[in-house]
């Protein structure tokens, strides 16, 4: 099936780059699978339009509603295959997904850089009930209370920093795991790391604060010691995103996409958008890219299209 540009993400900025296209009467294609990390987010009050706020999961389903009326093409498909079959000027993109297989000038690359879930028993449970994946979209719910984030290298030190601000404590839990990467990062933010505690201790589950278990209460260890906390930030790495950039061969600021202020990245007819960039992880700033990489698409397209 052949499309004029394909949108890999379904998210505020791959709904958004894919409504710019369609709107330019491009033929356009998005395809998304498996959790969004805005579908964890159990309430969004800091964007506009939403007085009383909205669950991340009804904000979700109303973008791929709306691209669907647009009349944008939208497939829960997982893509497991990406590549590059016709170079510069006319440039195409064979993408596999779900066992069907789509072509495309232009690609979209909008999944977000998806946090790993330790397996540690109460984390799906609670999400949403105390469990996060993002200290700037949540830390202010938890002002002046205890919170930990587990993980074991940047990016937890980064949550925490974010966290520090706002919470009565913060403590670290490596879960066991000590590759030296969370003491390097500490030792790199020596002010943060004396605001910080650390425990080593291997998880064994996170429990609820009451029989109800509507909210988290504490996290219990392997050897059986407990720790009380209001909030669990999970800060393990991240994936997504990345992988596609690496079947391209696209450069990487890090774990991010390098892109320019178009969202082009280095490789012809592909986009970046989102939090796959890195940068702010809020909602306004992937419909924003998305705008911005939705029209870089559709230029690039009709200028294919001007040179046949």
């Amino acid at each position: 099936m052949e499309y004029d540009v394909i949108v890999i993400g379904a998210g505020p900025a791959g709904v958004s780059a894919a409504l710019y296209a369609k709107r330019a009467n491009l033929n356009v294609l998005v395809l998304y699978y498996g959790e969004s990390q805005l579908e964890k987010a159990h309430k969004i009050d800091n964007y506009y339009g939403f007085p009383g706020g909205i669950a991340g999961a009804d904000l979700y389903a109303a973008g791929i509603a709306q691209a669907k009326t647009m009349g944008v093409d939208v497939a829960e498909r997982e893509v497991t295959h990406l590549e590059l079959t016709a170079p510069a000027p006319k440039t195409q993109y064979r993408v596999v997904a779900g066992g069907t297989e789509y072509t495309a000038s232009a690609l979209i690359l909008a999944t977000g850089n998806k946090r790993l879930r330790p397996a540690v028993p109460g984390i799906v449970e609670f999400e949403g009930k105390g469990v996060s994946y993002c200290a700037l979209c949540d830390g202010f719910f938890y002002r002046q209370k205890n919170v930990v984030v587990i993980g074991n290298g940047s990016f937890a030190v980064s949550e925490a920093n974010d966290l520090v601000h706002i919470a009565a404590k913060v403590t670290v839990l490596t879960d066991g795991t000590d590759d030296g990467a969370l003491q390097k990062a500490l030792a790199a933010a020596p002010d943060l790391a004396q605001k910080l505690t650390v425990d080593v201790r291997k998880l064994a589950r996170i429990r609820g604060k009451d029989d109800t278990g509507t909210k988290v209460g504490a996290v219990e260890f392997a050897d059986g010691g407990m720790l009380e906390t209001d909030g669990v930030f999970v800060a393990l790495g991240s994936a997504g995103a990345v992988d596609f950039a690496k079947k391209l061969g696209l450069a990487l600021n890090g774990d991010s996409i390098a892109v320019n202020e178009h969202m082009v990245t280095n490789a012809p007819g592909v986009f970046s958008c989102g939090n796959a960039n890195g940068g702010l992880l809020q909602v306004c700033k992937a419909v924003h890219e998305g705008g911005i990489a939705g029209l870089a698409a559709v230029e690039y397209v009709r200028g294919l299209q001007k040179a046949q």
